[in-house]
């Protein structure tokens, strides 16, 4: 998405978490998002093995990669090239997670400790629409999380809040011992974005 530039050059988005993110070296603003849900719920620890959905510009592989430590993994799957320069411990991969098959698989491979979604769809401005399309990429955040989570692992997804989100919390509900919703700080005021914790994803 490109930025509207101004008169003045500014992006017009830029608030304090994006100037934050910028002297800290982080590649966007969203990763205080995971650091407020990190210090409540303490998803992530050292050693563990991360799957990054949607993960560019990259900032939630940065604060992972340091919660995880030289031991642990991360690896990150988008649309996008992910260009930030990340550790050894960091993989990335560019592709549809829509249209995720076995190469995909192959290349991510199992047995993660945490299942992350940052995914948002193209919005369009009309809430129903949009509802709509960020439910199908949850629904499919949730079916991939089934596949690799260890027993025990943690699932977070972010999703739009519309008619479909209660649907989707049951779907978690089922799949995790507990669920629980919350909403950053360091979400935009205007943004009808909330994130779904999954806690002790549930033996088969």
């Amino acid at each position: 998405m490109k930025r509207r530039s101004s008169k003045s050059g500014k992006n017009r988005w830029a608030d304090h978490f994006t100037r934050k993110a910028k002297k800290e070296k982080y590649a966007a603003r969203s990763v205080y998002k995971l650091q407020e849900i990190q210090s409540k719920n303490n998803v992530i620890r050292k050693g563990d093995r991360v799957l990054d959905l949607g993960c560019a510009p990259g900032s939630w592989l940065q604060y992972a990669a340091e919660l995880v430590g030289g031991k642990g993994q991360v690896v990150g799957i988008d649309l996008k090239e992910v260009t930030e320069n990340l550790p050894p411990h960091v993989k990335t991969h560019t592709g549809d997670l829509l249209e995720a098959g076995g190469e995909m698989m192959t290349l991510i491979g199992r047995d993660y400790h945490a299942v992350l979604s940052d995914m948002a769809p193209s919005t369009t401005g009309h809430k129903e629409t949009d509802s709509a399309r960020s439910y199908i990429l949850c629904e499919s955040a949730l079916l991939l999380a089934k596949e690799v989570l260890v027993p025990g692992g943690v699932f977070i997804c972010k999703i739009f809040q519309g008619p479909d989100f209660e649907a989707f919390i049951k779907q978690v509900r089922e799949e995790f011992s507990k669920c629980k919703i919350f909403k950053p700080q360091s979400s935009r005021k205007a943004s009808k974005e909330i994130f779904v914790i999954g806690l002790g994803r549930k033996k088969e």
